[in-house]
């Protein structure tokens, strides 16, 4: 099969108003109708399922319908690039930002990332989080210009909206009610060994661990996190982060 006729032959599937590819045939007649329109739904149905599947709290929030609809739409205009399914709807997020029906839930664009945030946390490479030990035994001197390697599961989840609780009250880790507070949260996602753990940062956790992800020296977090936030509590925030397994190793610099 040339690339041409794949190529004809997954727009035609993607598209629900486009005729059956030419050259098509079947084994009782030649113009397969009724066939490629089954598999056409079956692939339909199946990314439908996908999606769905990645980002349950947001089709919880907008309901089936809605969401049903949005995905669809998105489906048709972003195909999966990969017979691998678990990465597919990294852009959807984004898509939905786009997307002129849901622009009054402003929020949702977040609570997808943080679900997929969750996804690629889930099927990321296991790594041993770094023993705790190891950090106690490096020399007061040398702690300044320790450099941190992150977990290959984690992800800094930032929001200007309160989409870390919009997300806790739909998947029932907290009671659902009103947000009072209708302001920006941050989140550490990791799954250091076999669940994924959504952990709410505190003032500069996030800038703190993404300074460090970045390759930054500890002191350089700090003055990161204290930037953002002046009343940054490094002992808290390392501790945290030392505890729910975000790091992977330690690397220190030579003394001059």
């Amino acid at each position: 099969m040339s690339v041409a006729t794949q190529t004809n032959f997954a727009a035609a599937l993607m598209d629900v108003g486009s005729s059956v590819p030419d050259g098509l045939t079947a084994w009782n007649g030649p113009r397969p109708e009724r066939r490629f329109g089954v598999y056409r739904n079956n692939v339909a149905v199946g990314l439908m399922g996908a999606i769905a599947s990645r980002f349950p709290m947001a089709e919880k929030i907008v309901g089936k319908e809605f969401f049903a609809g949005m995905a669809h739409e998105f489906i048709r205009l972003h195909p999966p690039r990969s017979p691998l399914l678990l990465a597919y709807g990294n852009d959807f997020a984004d898509f939905v930002e786009t997307f002129e029906p849901a622009r009054e839930v402003a929020y949702l664009p977040d609570v997808i990332r943080l679900e997929a945030a969750r996804s690629r946390a889930y099927h990321a490479v296991d790594a041993t989080p770094l023993d705790m030990a190891l950090l106690a035994a490096v020399e007061p001197e040398r702690l300044a210009g320790l450099r941190f390697d992150m977990h290959p599961s984690i992800t800094i989840f930032r929001s200007m909206y309160p989409a870390l609780t919009i997300w806790a009250m739909n998947a029932g880790e907290t009671e659902l009610a009103p947000v009072e507070d209708w302001m920006g949260e941050d989140a550490l996602v990791v799954r250091p060994f076999m669940i994924v753990e959504v952990l709410r940062l505190p003032p500069g956790g996030a800038a703190f661990l993404q300074s460090l992800e970045s390759g930054s020296d500890l002191a350089a977090a700090v003055e990161a996190a204290t930037t953002e936030a002046a009343d940054f509590d490094l002992s808290a925030n390392l501790a945290g982060a030392l505890q729910a397994g975000a790091f992977a190793s330690i690397r220190q610099e030579p003394l001059e």
